[in-house]
């Protein structure tokens, strides 16, 4: 069987929630293993690591030549940089990872100021969706890797891939779960309760059922990705440094199993028996039913099937009843160690249970009496945790050469270095942004437009008008924005808000503009606002989950003029895809009865709620806090959809966590 020697091949790199799934991807043979902190990271519901665990387990790792990453991947607030700081050095001193894994801008400088040894990657959430971005990210200090959105079609890849410069990799989702909102910009879970998926919080209200005309269904639970034979075809793309595989909160079997399964497909990709024993790891890895999603464009597979299972684990059997008994008609042999859960996690009356002895397929398994809650009849079991005896034996084999350190202090006293802040002038100005419907006439009184392929047009001689760039921008729709942008320079606007920092990539001389930094770019702190002022931006637009300390407190520290989305139509979440059994432009609602619609604007759906953010209230308090610019976003609102009377106030008095 002939090998493809290791140097020219993509590493597989492992996610690790916990201990034993760190070891498990040791044991599997990964090439690198990512893994998060008590804080700052993506994963917050996953165990994650102390310290001291992620010494002892790095050393490990690095004994046998596999890489250790660490997930510094949330917005940063105001008040958190020098603990962020004081982390990353003691990181640097004991743990010493090869690579944190990043998306807000503040960690750059962080990383620069506590003297980091290793690389920086962009996180998905950092939304490098289109070529143009390496412009602006060959410049910026440290970053060696840039981890792409899993929306991204093979075609596109490469299309990006053309432009990535040497000196940075690539690294691709190749399995794992999908989540409906493009990474980085959703805000569901923010808005509707304080848990912000920047932070690492989400409670997953895409997983939950809506109602729309009477019909219930899981309309926005993906399916995962899982690309399985097909990753063959990224083994042409020599910028692609890593497959990566999701799963910080899945099973040391899942990680065990997908890890193998991906070796196999990477190293003997020709061998027939090689493949076919690796999908089979992957249906026993107890994930979700995958789909290839968007990564082949000619056969698309939508990853939005309600007939499906969409709970996590592999669905063994569901519910019947025999009387006042329930049992589980198992079409799955279980083994000691198995973990099952009842249902789904939204379900209140879900259960969780672990099985003490084998039980075979096709037999009928009582299940235990619950005092609070009974499991509906029909309803789906999922065996979420397997413990089979080889992989334990392994992982306490590898327990035993760990060298346990005594140290579990923390030596940093590190305080971060702030630039000095510029003092601003200038009363605060309103401006209202408007999305123009195709077919309908401008606005006289805008102040702001959304800028889209679908109604462009330069016609208008009011060059105070602020055009706004869209938050995800693919590269199918790349060359007809830079087109759009560069006819607007042409006719002699100089005003911009971008919604990620990479967009800056598409201005040659930034000097004679006025290009601010959109709320998109989910800006909370002053370090990574000092960061897009080196890139060129000459303002900010604030990330509007900021609490109210958060907001009070930005301006006094900001070496830019601030702004912030003071009412108006945001977005739960934007998505490229939507449920085929979805209606556009009708109201939905959810299990609390919180009501919402879905609109495409150009390649993208935008789920809107019927209530607005409203901080109108607070108006004069933030500007005597400096803030210099307040936006009002105005949204076509379909006719079925009734805008609720509700306190728009998202963050301001429950804080963001």
């Amino acid at each position: 069987m002939t090998v493809t020697p290791l140097s020219f091949l993509p590493q597989i790199l492992a996610p690790a929630g916990n201990r034993a799934s760190f070891l498990a991807a040791l044991a599997a043979g990964a090439d690198a293993v990512y893994c998060g902190m008590k804080q700052f990271s993506a994963r917050m519901e996953a165990k994650n690591f102390t310290l001291s665990e992620l010494a002892e387990l790095s050393d490990l790792a690095h004994r046998k030549g596999t890489s250790v990453y660490i997930t510094l991947n949330t917005l940063i607030k105001p008040d958190e940089l020098d603990f962020a700081g004081k982390l990353i050095d003691d990181l640097n001193h004991r743990v010493r990872p090869d690579a944190l894994i990043i998306q807000d801008l503040a960690f750059l400088e962080l990383a620069v100021q506590t003297g980091f040894a290793g690389e920086i990657h962009l996180s998905t959430l950092a939304n490098v969706s289109f070529g143009q971005a390496f412009n602006i990210i060959r410049e910026l200090s440290g970053i060696k890797r840039v981890v792409l959105p899993r929306e991204l079609s093979i075609d596109e890849i490469r299309n990006i891939a053309g432009d990535c410069p040497e000196g940075i990799g690539l690294e691709v989702f190749v399995h794992g779960a999908l989540c409906y909102g493009v990474s980085g910009r959703c805000y569901w879970s923010s808005f509707l309760g304080g848990k912000s998926s920047l932070r690492g919080r989400c409670v997953q209200p895409c997983r939950r059922l809506y109602t729309q005309s009477g019909i219930s269904k899981r309309f926005f639970s993906c399916l995962d990705i899982g690309l399985d034979v097909l990753v063959k075809t990224l083994l042409s793309i020599d910028s692609i440094k890593a497959w990566k595989i999701e799963g910080r909160k899945k099973s040391p079997h899942y990680v065990y199993c997908t890890v193998l399964a991906y070796k196999m497909l990477r190293d003997h990709f020709q061998d027939s028996r090689a493949r076919k024993e690796a999908m089979l790891l992957l249906s026993k890895a107890l994930g979700r039913t995958s789909t290839h999603y968007g990564f082949l464009p000619q056969r698309f597979q939508s990853p939005l099937q309600s007939e499906l299972d969409t709970g996590s684990g592999l669905n063994v059997g569901k519910i019947s009843e025999k009387g006042k008994n329930s049992y589980i008609n198992l079409k799955e042999d279980l083994f000691p160690g198995d973990v099952l859960r009842v249902g789904y996690e939204d379900q209140p009356w879900h259960v969780t249970m672990k099985i003490k002895h084998r039980v075979s397929r096709d037999t009928a398994l009582n299940l235990p009496p619950h005092s609070k809650h009974c499991p509906q009849k029909g309803a789906p079991v999922f065996l979420t945790d397997r413990r089979l005896p080889d992989l334990t034996e392994k992982i306490l084999n590898l327990e035993e050469e760990i060298i346990t350190s005594e140290d579990t202090k923390s030596y940093s006293d590190f305080r971060v270095m702030l630039p000095k802040r510029r003092m601003m002038g200038n009363k605060a100005t309103d401006h209202s942004v408007y999305r123009i419907p195709e077919g309908k006439t401008r606005n006289k009184g805008e102040t702001g437009v959304w800028l889209s392929c679908e109604t462009f047009e330069t016609s208008s001689d009011n060059k105070d008008i602020w055009w706004w760039l869209t938050p995800a921008l693919w590269p199918d729709d790349e060359a007809a924005f830079k087109h759009m942008i560069d006819a607007l320079l042409q006719k002699g606007f100089r005003q911009f808000v971008l919604n990620a920092p990479w967009q800056i990539g598409f201005f040659r001389d930034t000097r004679q503009l006025s290009l601010w930094a959109g709320p998109f770019c989910n800006l909370g702190n002053p370090l990574s606002i000092s960061l897009v002022r080196d890139l060129g931006f000459s303002g900010a637009v604030v990330s509007p989950e900021l609490d109210k300390d958060d907001y009070l407190s930005l301006p006094g520290r900001s070496v830019l003029s601030l702004g912030m989305v003071l009412s108006g139509n945001w977005p739960l979440c934007i998505s490229r895809i939507i449920s085929g059994s979805l209606i556009p432009e009708k109201p939905f609602q959810s299990p609390k009865k919180e009501a919402a619609w879905a609109s495409l604007h150009d390649l993208n759906y935008w789920v809107y709620p019927n209530w607005e953010i409203d901080l109108t209230v607070y108006r004069s308090q933030l500007e005597e806090a400096g803030f210099r610019k307040f936006f009002h976003l105005i949204e076509p609102v379909p006719s079925s959809v009734r805008m609720k009377e509700r306190p728009g106030q998202w963050n301001w008095k429950i804080n963001l966590s």
